[in-house]
């Protein structure tokens, strides 16, 4: 049998103990792994320029078509609320390949759609399984070598977030060549290649803790959320961060379609291009984490969404100003997603996949919130009532960031909780 490339004794050491001997996951793996989660995020995006040639071929109304955004982020929601736990209990590699098998079914389901409701069905198995990619990016950490766990992050999330970008513009020019199912179907057949090289290029991986049963494996969550005040701030960062962006991601096709910009689903797609600059942001704020400045990455990746709406208002007859803006909001959410879970992820090493799945959940209820919103946003005023949703949400966003700021401060003299003094959740 072959040998893949990576370590088994990575595989093997207790996540709750120092990994002297743990070389990592070498980066051919690593990028497999970013490579995954990209085509995992993107099973969430796909619809986003789609949204007009999907209302008109369904005969829908276009906020009806819009919130099959919604109902993909609120099905990854409870994935990351009911599957994700799993990462700490099951053998990861197993799990992770068979939540992207699924994944492809509902690929499948929505690219053979010939209804709302098969498109509806599709759409929640896509965004139920499709958290695999929340299984990986902790295992990354996990299996980093000493000291590189935040450019371990900060590449996988980099490939998630390429992922995000390639599906919208992807699936825009996949319209223009053979319809809006076609991007699904392509995608179905890929996310089953990925899941089969998992398969063969990772390594086995099992918590090294005693043994849970599922129920208390749920209710653990609670207690996690109860123990980490930083965990409760930072998905609250995550939340508000998100909703603010999903404003814009359920409602920009709208505009770009309309008569203001006139724009095709291959254009609406490449649009969303702009933001390819977040990728680099994602590696930036690993790096800085490792060096101690997650604190500062948040606080400037903050300041870039409040900005970026400003860009975004000017962009409602300004394709450029929608471009730049877009480009801006994206490199914070990233900025603010990336510090976000090398915070977390240091709160505590044995239940990774448990804290990834409190934050994610409220991650993704944040997105799922903002998406619903700006659709009546949009349905009550357009344009300008989006970006005054999306902004306001900004503003909140500053003042959660304030309330973290406060428990930073407070944690750093508790000797009592090294994993709170460590320097780079400072």
């Amino acid at each position: 049998m072959r040998t893949p490339p990576y370590s088994r004794s990575a595989s093997t050491t207790p996540p709750s103990t120092p990994r002297a001997e743990a070389p990592g996951l070498s980066t051919p793996v690593l990028l497999l792994m970013a490579v995954a989660c990209g085509l995992c995020a993107g099973s969430n995006y796909f619809n986003q320029p789609l949204l007009h040639s999907i209302a008109t071929q369904l005969q829908v109304r276009d906020a009806s078509a819009a919130l099959i955004v919604t109902l993909a982020q609120v099905a990854y929601a409870a994935g990351l609320l009911f599957l994700v736990p799993l990462g700490d209990m099951l053998e990861r590699r197993r799990l992770i390949t068979t939540l992207m098998l699924l994944a492809a079914l509902g690929r499948f389901t929505s690219g053979f759609a010939g209804s709302y409701t098969l498109l509806a069905l599709g759409t929640v198995l896509t965004g139920l399984f499709s958290v695999a990619a929340q299984v990986l990016v902790p295992l990354a950490a996990t299996l980093a070598a000493p000291g590189r766990s935040g450019r371990a992050v900060g590449l996988v999330m980099s490939g998630l977030l390429v992922g995000i970008l390639a599906a919208r513009s992807v699936a825009g020019l996949l319209s223009e060549l053979g319809g809006w199912t076609l991007v699904y179907r392509v995608a179905g057949v890929a996310m089953v290649a990925v899941a089969l090289a998992l398969w063969w290029a990772m390594p086995r991986s099992r918590n090294a803790g005693r043994a849970q049963g599922y129920g208390q494996v749920l209710r653990s969550l609670g207690t996690l959320a109860l123990r980490h005040p930083r965990l409760r701030s930072r998905a609250l960062l995550g939340g508000l961060s998100f909703a603010s962006v999903s404003v814009l991601f359920s409602t920009m096709a709208l505009l770009l379609a309309g008569p203001a910009h006139r724009l095709g689903d291959a254009g609406i797609g490449l649009v969303g291009l702009a933001g390819v600059a977040g990728a680099l942001m994602a590696n930036v704020a690993g790096r800085m984490a490792d060096r101690g400045q997650a604190q500062v990455a948040t606080a400037v990746s903050v300041g870039l969404l409040l900005l970026g709406w400003g860009a975004l208002w000017l962009g409602a007859t300004s394709l450029v100003w929608f471009v730049v803006g877009m480009l801006v909001v994206d490199l914070a959410l990233q900025g603010v997603h990336i510090s976000n879970q090398n915070v977390i992820y240091r709160l505590d090493p044995t239940a990774r996949a448990r804290i990834n799945a409190v934050y994610m959940t409220s991650y993704f209820t944040g997105a799922a919130s903002g998406s619903a919103l700006g659709s009546v946003a949009w349905l009550w005023g357009g344009w300008g009532a989006t970006c005054a949703l999306g902004g306001g949400i900004a503003v909140l966003n500053a003042l959660a960031l304030a309330h973290d700021q406060r428990l930073a401060l407070r944690a750093h003299p508790a000797a009592a909780n090294p994993a709170a003094a460590q320097p780079a959740i400072r």
